[in-house]
């Protein structure tokens, strides 16, 4: 897929040490990796569905409809 050599992913580290310096290098592949541990289970999880029945006699917004005996 990707043709990524070792002299590539050397390079990339280098740059990244630079960028961030070497004592954020673990708080960085920390917050990596929880990152894509939060990705992979919100993935993996099904849709969340209200199935909560509402009242009969009462909208949306808790109110009494006309008609109803409340």
């Amino acid at each position: 897929m990707f043709g990524l050599g070792i002299w590539e992913l050397v390079l990339i580290l280098l740059m990244v040490v630079i960028i961030f310096g070497v004592g954020r290098l673990p708080e960085l592949g920390g917050a990596l990796g929880k990152s894509i541990k939060a990705f992979k289970k919100a993935t993996k999880e099904p849709d969340e569905i209200d199935v909560t029945p509402k009242k009969t006699g009462e909208d949306e917004t808790g109110n009494s409809t006309p008609g109803s005996t409340s």
